[in-house]
């Protein structure tokens, strides 16, 4: 479905023709352009766009399926670019990922959205209160998406290592190792770093592109050479977003291996006072065990003071293998 749609002349929000075509050629000859943003449309109510805008057949299909990487496409007449911004819900401790897909051109901003990750509506609000940032044309929405994008991945990143500083001071805790479910939720965590950093790892090339740096240093199609430096501070940003997640990953990483650890200290601990605690019996049960045999000639066997004399020979032996045992901590 269509969410807004407007045309943007000087920086400034006009009500233009309810006709998409018109409303492109008003926008043209007024030097602004049209911005339409959608959610999550059906191939019929993306036609008219398509036809209208003259978008790429492979774009659209992107758009329309999504489930897309992160990524930048120059087509003849329009720029593709797809960003996946994500959302972290407190409540579950979990990261879930939206999509939004830009398509550029000369003198129109089609968004199309997939998910409610997308801050689409707050982009909007804030670039019509900046009319000289919104009187850039469409370059000035392409760079406010990204960087409310990228800004939003420094928050979450932020959340997960308050998740993540709780996990460490769980699995450090003095009683060993905390509870049974730690290894599940260290594992769970996991899965969320790694479905941000399928979020935030493909968009380094394209923002890379839009910046102007590194291999791509010739400008690209539809996007004002002026924008670099902005684009830069994006990328920039998205840098940091990037170093947080390997760190987030390989702390994790650190954490469930220390945990497996102290499990199997664990385990150690809890053999060893077993195998202690059956020495102590097996003392006892082999003595016991020895005059227990029906034999008529055997030593001691008719004196007075066998009985106690055996029950005091094992009570020492116990008392000398508990302090034993003791001694070297196994029990």
């Amino acid at each position: 479905m269509i969410v807004d749609c407007a045309v943007y002349r000087h920086g400034h929000r006009t009500e233009g023709p309810e006709d998409l075509s018109d409303a492109l050629d008003a926008a043209r000859a007024a030097g602004g352009f049209v911005w339409i943003g959608l959610h999550e449309p059906s191939e019929r109510e993306f036609e008219l766009v398509t036809h209208e805008f003259g978008l790429h057949p492979l774009a659209v299909e992107d758009a329309l399926k999504a489930h897309q990487r992160p990524k930048l496409e120059v087509y003849d007449d329009s720029l593709f670019m797809v960003l996946k911004p994500v959302v972290y819900e407190p409540e579950s401790d979990t990261v879930s990922a939206g999509e939004v897909m830009v398509f550029v051109g000369d003198a129109f901003v089609v968004t199309v959205r997939h998910g409610e990750g997308a801050p689409l509506a707050a982009v909007r609000r804030r670039l019509e209160e900046e009319p000289e940032m919104l009187g850039k044309g469409p370059t000035s929405v392409l760079y406010a998406i990204s960087d409310a994008v990228v800004d939003h991945y420094l928050d979450v990143a932020t959340e997960l290592q308050t998740d993540l500083e709780e996990l460490e001071a769980e699995v450090f805790q003095p009683d060993g190792g905390g509870s049974r479910n730690t290894a599940s939720r260290i594992y769970t965590f996991k899965r969320q770093v790694l479905e941000f950093r399928r979020a935030t790892g493909p968009l380094v090339p394209p923002l890379t592109r839009l910046a102007g740096t590194g291999q791509f240093g010739s400008g690209v199609p539809f996007v004002d050479d002026k924008a670099r430096p902005f684009f830069r501070d994006v990328n920039d940003h998205l840098a940091r977003v990037n170093e947080s997640v390997e760190s987030l990953d390989r702390l994790v990483s650190d954490i469930l291996n220390a945990h497996l650890a102290q499990m199997s200290v664990r385990q150690n601990d809890d053999m060893r006072k077993i195998s202690a605690w059956a020495a102590m019996a097996a003392v006892p049960t082999m003595i016991a065990g020895i005059y227990g045999m029906n034999f008529d000639h055997m030593p001691e066997l008719h004196w007075l003071w066998s009985y106690p004399v055996v029950i005091v020979v094992m009570a020492v032996l116990e008392v000398l293998l508990y302090r034993q045992f003791k001694r070297r901590g196994w029990l």
